[in-house]
């Protein structure tokens, strides 16, 4: 009959032995299982709806909603849950926008499987109704913008301040801030809408989805302009003073980001900004795993070229 101690020495040596056998259950074990999340964003597409013409210059063959489908197909196809995100100014830049008003933009958003998108200073061009009636008619991906107030327009029952998405096991949650309109948008094309300040309203949403939500991760889409030489507020200027925000993903001043860029919050945390020039040229990939003991990270991130030129 086996000692106590000898007992304790086998049990353990079969249980490392299953463990080893089966590292899924020892990941399980050691709560190391990790979440897997793929954000995708874009971000100033401009009505760009077809590549760039094959003419030789800088952008030829470049962008288009056809590639960038094809592109987020083949993302989603590997497995992981996907978010996709646009960071405003959808429309105004090609002919589409001045025939069509916005319609064929929204559609193919909304064809693509966009999870949401926040509002630019182009996307009132066609005014405030006619945005309102693009998304109602062709939209079912919510807008999310948190510091306008739309009280008294077209538009106060056709946006939220922020949207939770459940991704397999996570609570992701998305909010927006948009750029002052007075002086960049004719006063009659945003009529009543009121601008509040940016940061205020961000970091009280932000606090909400982590503190009553209990959100995994919060995310703010940006129309604000990444940064500026004056005081002028930007996604910098939010990053540094936000207290619960992960990720900022930007707009509006057509930046280029090779790998997004890392400030520390007003609590000394990680916040990151990423930002993907304009035109659909690049699609945005970040690759973030979750676990208890590690939290959030970033395994990978990519500004992927879409369009004829994407293998090259």
């Amino acid at each position: 009959m086996p000692t106590r101690r000898k007992f304790i020495l086998e049990s353990g040596l079969t249980l490392a032995s299953l463990l080893a056998a089966n590292p899924v259950l020892f990941a399980k074990e050691a709560n190391e299982v990790p979440q897997k999340l793929t954000i995708l964003h874009t971000n100033d597409v401009h009505s760009r709806l077809e590549s760039f013409p094959m003419d030789g210059s800088a952008n030829a063959g470049k962008g288009g909603t056809a590639p960038r489908a094809a592109l987020i197909e083949k993302i989603r196809a590997e497995g992981n849950e996907v978010l996709l995100l646009d960071s405003g100014d959808i429309f105004q830049g090609t002919p589409y926008f001045n025939m069509f008003n916005g319609e064929p933009e929204i559609k193919a958003m909304q064809m693509m499987g966009y999870d949401a998108c926040t509002m630019g200073n182009h996307d009132f061009d066609g005014g405030l109704e006619n945005f309102q009636v693009q998304m109602r008619k062709n939209a079912t991906f919510p807008l999310v913008i948190c510091n306008y107030d739309f009280k008294e327009t077209v538009m106060e029952n056709s946006f939220v301040p922020y949207k939770i998405f459940r991704k397999g096991k996570l609570d992701i949650g998305v909010t927006g801030v948009g750029i002052e309109l007075t002086g960049l948008v004719p006063d009659s094309l945003f009529g009543k809408t009121k601008y509040l300040d940016p940061i205020a309203e961000v970091n009280k949403t932000a606090a909400y989805l982590r503190k009553e939500k209990k959100c995994d991760m919060v995310i703010c889409l940006s129309h604000l302009g990444d940064k500026y030489s004056d005081n002028k507020v930007s996604d910098e200027v939010l990053a540094k003073e936000s207290d619960n925000i992960d990720l900022i993903l930007g707009g509006h001043t057509h930046r280029f980001f090779d790998e997004p860029r890392i400030y520390q919050n007003k609590s000394g945390k990680k916040v990151l900004v990423n930002q993907v020039g304009w035109a659909g040229i690049k699609l945005g990939r970040l690759d973030y795993s979750f676990s208890r003991a590690k939290a959030q990270n970033l395994d990978n991130n990519q500004s992927i070229t879409v369009g004829k030129k994407e293998a090259e």
